[in-house]
């Protein structure tokens, strides 16, 4: 079970280790080697005391504390003070996901997608979005009062997964001359078919196609729409699929 939970992403992860001082692998202790070769990334050793060594990694996408015993055994989970209370969230969140969210952001924003909404709208929203996917397209309509308010901007990190045409449809869109109006012709369109696929997909289009899904794999989605935002407090707001009703004012904010 533990190895299944250690698929991460190479993308977010290499880039993530030129930003810290990691600890290197001819100090690396037997156990630790043993759970890097199952897919752990260790970014950094940090102090506990107590007779214990620590290391920061991650796990898939998620921040994790491996601990050394004095006789080489390695414990990872969440280490305790007397009255139950964690204590090293901070220095995890410090070493490990802080960087994780910022490097993510960052590829988001580099990422081929197509604006929906005012470019000046403040609150930036992207999604992971497949031509053919209804829940997508719901989501697209529930955003509606938000993004025609100017409050949010979404921005589709278009893919093509779900139908043998999905490619072709979101190449249409990432080729058009106006590129918001193609999505929107899609999404009005969606119960009529959408989009009429591209006859054929660029190089370029299919190159940005790859790179979205590979963005989108290295995220932890594995289908659409894949919704992310900030949280305001550094982090990341990740959500798989369309979310409920009353879960849109927090992710959205005030109409």
């Amino acid at each position: 079970m533990f190895q299944q939970s250690l698929c991460f992403s190479s993308l977010l992860l290499a880039s993530l280790a030129l930003g810290a001082a990691p600890a290197h692998a001819a100090e690396m202790p037997e156990a630790v080697t043993a759970l890097q070769a199952k897919g752990l990334k260790v970014v950094q050793e940090f102090e506990v005391g107590g007779g214990l060594r620590a290391f920061a990694g991650v796990a898939g996408d998620v921040p994790v504390a491996v601990y050394l015993t004095s006789d080489g055994k390695a414990i990872i989970g969440t280490r305790l003070d007397e009255k139950g209370q964690a204590l090293d969230e901070e220095i995890l969140e410090q070493l490990v996901a802080q960087p994780m969210a910022e490097q993510a952001w960052a590829q988001l924003t580099e990422a081929d997608w197509v604006l929906d909404g005012k470019p000046d709208a403040p609150r930036i929203v992207y999604t992971f979005s497949d031509p053919n996917c209804p829940y997508c397209n719901r989501f697209w309509q529930a955003a509606r009062p938000w993004v025609d308010a100017g409050k949010v901007q979404l921005r589709h990190v278009l893919v093509g997964v779900i139908r043998a045409d999905s490619p072709a449809k979101a190449a249409a869109i990432l080729e058009a001359k106006d590129r918001t109006a193609a999505l929107l012709e899609n999404e009005h369109n969606f119960s009529r078919g959408g989009i009429k696929p591209a006859a054929k997909i660029s190089a370029k289009a299919g190159a940005s196609l790859n790179a979205n899904q590979a963005l989108m794999a290295s995220l932890g989605f594995r289908g659409t729409p894949g919704i992310v935002t900030q949280d305001g407090k550094g982090g990341l707001t990740k959500l798989n699929g369309m979310p409920q009703p009353e879960s849109l004012p927090e992710l959205f904010g005030p109409l």
